[in-house]
């Protein structure tokens, strides 16, 4: 048996990054890797120039995901004002850039999703610096603030950190109990999840499935993906590709 500690994620906007090229800033439909870290270290209090802290977290977990619904793509265009460096001259602050005599315009375009719903299941492994029940109470309690891939991006409803233990990540994922989201407002009585009026209010979908190697997924894959999302650093914002398993619900196909 495994012990897992499930987390239920959503809200309104999330955006879960891809490989940046040029003015594009894309969004996956489930979460990454480095946001799920990024979220168990803002909760730990782990600063991101924190270098051995951050390494020790990137060593120490793994993640299998349930999506539940991807939400609805949202694409963001943004203008930001910068400062044309003069010759050999650095801006020590924000302020200062926008001071500068001569000014630019940078444009990109950001990619969300919108009421993106999923469930992850964390697995701490033989070297991991937290166990679970330690990454439980931080959760609850967050020393810094979490967000769903960016800090536009806030939390909608709690994320009910769940201790369990299943054989498999697929026993974890589908067989933990939880209550119906549409509960925690008051607006029916606490009843198990889904319901039929949480199947309609966050339009839930097929479910997909993923997973890092190692794990014991209980499930068969349907095929792999690559993922440019395992931090090498995060003071240096360096990531390296993973390979990542989907396993795609009854009657989809890839």
């Amino acid at each position: 048996m495994t012990h897992y500690l499930l987390l239920r994620l959503y809200g309104p906007l999330a955006s879960w990054g891809e490989i940046a090229v040029g003015e594009s800033r894309h969004s996956a439909v489930h979460p990454s890797r480095s946001a799920l870290l990024g979220l168990l270290g803002a909760a730990l209090g782990i600063e991101r120039d924190d270098e051995p802290g951050q390494q020790a977290l990137i060593a120490g977990y793994r993640f299998g995901i349930k999506l539940e619904s991807a939400g609805l793509p949202l694409r963001d265009y943004h203008t930001v004002q910068t400062g044309v460096l003069p010759r050999k001259f650095s801006f020590r602050s924000r302020r200062q850039e926008l001071a500068a005599d001569k000014v630019d315009t940078y444009l990109s375009a950001r990619e969300y999703r919108c009421d993106s719903l999923a469930l992850v299941a964390v697995e701490a492994l033989a070297d991991a610096p937290h166990d679970l029940p330690a990454l439980a109470a931080a959760l609850k309690r967050p020393r810094f603030t979490l967000y769903l891939g960016r800090k536009s991006c806030p939390l909608a409803l709690p994320l009910t950190p769940t201790l369990t233990q299943a054989a498999t990540l697929r026993e974890a994922l589908d067989g933990t109990s939880l209550n119906s989201l549409l509960a925690l407002s008051g607006y029916k009585p606490e009843q198990s999840w889904p319901t039929v009026a949480d199947r309609r209010a966050f339009r839930l979908q097929q479910t997909r499935y993923y997973w890092e190697d190692g794990m014991e997924a209980g499930m068969t894959a349907s095929f792999d993906n690559w993922r440019h999302d395992q931090p090498l650093s995060r003071s240096r914002w360096q990531f390296s590709p993973r390979r990542e398993w989907v396993a795609l619900s009854e009657g989809e196909q890839g």
